[in-house]
């Protein structure tokens, strides 16, 4: 294989060079990626406005070569990112010129499905999707469900804590696994968690569950598996304000009544959902609510009753139930295909992810609605309705010069809007490079020192995924240090750390 270009920097070549000679040893050339074409398509992940190519890709198949790479850059220092099926939205597997992207893509095998026990044992590179299709034949299957689960992988799922349309009531990832076992930078293999109830010592489970990868490289998950439903069926309803499907929300979870999904989408999503999908919308709503029950069929039957009662309450103009399996499935397929459907009508959009309380949408989405107007950017909402989940989609062009930068600023100011009303910068994306600025927003000096200590105890030389996440406290003072903390303003002691 002919060598890459020269960078023009005889120490990089050279340390470059011997990085190679090095994971020679312990993986095929057909592993080892170095051409500018090869690793091409791994200089993003979803969130593709920042792009840059790794030093190397590295494509490794067994555990045995994991170990050996990671040794290897260990004692070479060079960093190490951990890759998914790159469908992330944060720039958390965003590479740096000077660090190997490792990919996890050839850990696709389904290891055991217990059904007994109700667990799946699965490799970091299973599709979301197919633990469900696998467990299947079991009656049974695997909870979370982002919108991307036919692409995601179950590795990037527990990296970023992702949820889905059914986290409400089934919870995110981090409330459906059973156990991890994490290569670490030093190449040593950690068991976390475990299949009994509990067990003793710290929660490390839920810690290295939305750490980022910046703890330890995961290549084994057990999920819980559960049976399926006896019954499940979705209400559409339609509103003539978002102010109206807004409060609907709150009056269904303060009834009791916990969906098991519950979601939102203003007329902007809805028409493109519905141009894209043919999902069945009311194009003309300026809000509809998607509610799903499912139990048994008496508690099915008793909660749509009572779900109607109050969807009519709260001023519903129509409410539809869907009448088969099929009709269940194509409410649902327009929401999850909400964020392509959006990338139909505009040059690009930028997907944000912020969580607040319920009782505070109505006054963010009014305030989101005169944030689109001062910048003059176009917004589409997208929502976990039922637990305060936000994925407001900014539309703009990025061939226009500025727009781009506009459009994050734009983004900061709802992250902001977030954390003022007592709530946080992300729900499931993770934070990535898209929002560290704003982990200085969100936390304060003593708080982000914490964070960068649990990181050095897993990663002493910092080598697992730099630069994301968790800012420095100089980063933070460049920034302006301001932190927000229940709609008050404070400046951090920046000089005791």
């Amino acid at each position: 294989m002919s060598t890459a270009p020269s960078t023009g920097n005889t120490a990089v070549d050279t340390d470059r060079t011997a990085l190679l000679r090095e994971l020679r040893r312990h993986l095929p050339e057909q592993s080892i990626l170095q051409e500018p074409e090869d690793m091409r398509p791994y200089e993003c992940d979803g969130l593709s406005a920042y792009r840059e190519l790794p030093l190397l890709v590295l494509m490794p198949e067994t555990v045995a070569q994991v170990q050996a790479a990671l040794r290897i850059c260990s004692q070479m220092r060079v960093a190490v990112i951990a890759r998914g099926a790159g469908t992330g939205l944060s720039g958390g597997a965003l590479p740096r010129s000077d660090s190997v992207l490792l990919s996890l893509a050839r850990f696709n095998r389904i290891v055991e499905i217990d059904p007994l026990n109700r667990y799946a044992r699965v490799q970091p590179g299973v599709r979301n999707l197919a633990i469900s299709e696998a467990s299947a034949a079991y009656n049974l299957y695997y909870a979370p469900d982002p919108s991307s689960q036919i692409a995601c992988s179950i590795g990037g799922n527990v990296a970023e804590n992702s949820g889905g349309v059914h986290c409400l009531k089934y919870g995110l990832t981090v409330h459906n696994i059973l156990e991890l076992t994490v290569v670490t930078m030093e190449g040593d293999i950690l068991t976390i968690g475990g299949l009994a109830p509990d067990s003793p010592g710290y929660d490390l489970l839920a810690l290295m569950t939305g750490s980022e990868g910046m703890l330890g490289v995961i290549v084994e998950v057990c999920v819980k598996l559960l049976p399926k439903p006896e019954r499940a069926q979705v209400m559409l309803a339609a509103f003539d304000s978002v102010d109206k499907a807004g409060a609907a929300v709150a009056g269904i979870i303060a009834a009791g009544i916990i969906p098991a999904g519950l979601e939102m989408m203003d007329n902007p999503a809805i028409r493109a959902a519905e141009d894209f999908v043919h999902a069945g919308y009311p194009v003309d709503a300026l809000a509809i609510l998607l509610c799903e029950l499912d139990g048994t069929n008496e508690e099915v039957s008793e909660q749509i009753l009572q779900v109607r009662q109050l969807l009519e309450q709260f001023g519903a103009t129509e409410v539809r139930t869907s009448r088969d399996e099929q009709e269940r499935q194509r409410f649902w397929h327009g929401r999850k295909a909400a964020f392509p459907a959006v990338g139909r009508i505009s040059p690009d959009y930028y997907c944000m992810d912020g969580t607040i309380p319920r009782r505070e949408l109505s006054h963010v989405l009014t305030r989101m609605t005169e944030l689109s107007e001062q910048f003059n950017l176009p917004i589409a909402n997208v929502f976990h309705a039922g637990d305060g989940n936000l994925h407001p989609l900014i539309l703009y062009d990025a061939n226009r010069p500025g727009e781009l930068e506009r459009t994050e600023e734009l983004g900061g100011k709802i992250l902001e809007l977030c954390v003022q009303v007592g709530g946080t910068i992300t729900g499931e994306h993770g934070v990535g490079v898209e929002k560290i600025d704003h982990m200085c927003v969100q936390f304060q000096a003593a708080e982000l020192s914490q964070f960068h200590a649990v990181k050095a105890a897993f990663d002493p030389l910092g080598l697992l995924n730099p630069g994301k996440a968790v800012p420095t406290l100089t980063r933070c003072a460049e920034f302006g240090a301001m932190h927000v903390h229940h709609g008050q303003l404070a400046f951090p002691d920046i000089e005791r750390f």
